[in-house]
């Protein structure tokens, strides 16, 4: 199960994942697929090629790309420690493989390079699967946000969760 970083050579199947991700999971992201969807490739390019917000591909026996996940920078110096977990997602076909697993294991070997000490992200609240898997990669839920987006006019909690390197 190949894993590796992304580079702007993959912006047309990143963006064409990221697009799939947003359509099919519109309450499992911030991102709406409308915004994406009306963003050139060019931008994508630019987001791979950045390595302040690297990402990694998750790539099945046929070389497709079925997963991936992106690792954010704060932006402060008070909190340059942190780096935020973005853009989770395997592909239906792909889940229960191994590759959500992998992805966050390659994710947070980086981390440190990175000089982060720790990792956060958020969930939407009711996505067990997702809930489950980065509990089993060592993340702690430490608080839920009621009411954090609305999507389709439904209200939907996120749950925030944290993960200490080293």
């Amino acid at each position: 199960m190949p894993i590796r970083r992304l580079t702007p050579d993959d912006a047309p199947v990143y963006r064409a994942l990221r697009l799939r991700a947003l359509r099919e999971h519109p309450d499992a992201f911030t991102s709406d697929w409308e915004d994406a969807n009306a963003r050139p490739l060019e931008e994508s390019r630019q987001r791979l090629a950045s390595a302040l917000v690297p990402f990694w591909g998750a790539f099945d026996e046929h070389g497709t790309l079925v997963g991936m996940v992106g690792l954010e920078c704060a932006a402060r110096a008070k909190q340059r420690h942190k780096g935020l977990v973005v853009a989770m997602y395997v592909a239906r076909e792909a889940a229960g493989r191994g590759f959500g697993r992998e992805l966050l294991r390659a994710l947070t070997l980086h981390a440190p390079t990175m000089g982060l000490t720790d990792l956060v992200l958020t969930v939407t609240e009711g996505n067990a699967s997702a809930i489950r898997l980065y509990q089993e990669a060592g993340f702690v839920a430490f608080g839920t946000e009621p009411r954090a987006i609305l999507v389709d006019g439904h209200l939907h909690g996120k749950v925030h969760m944290h993960f200490t390197l080293g």
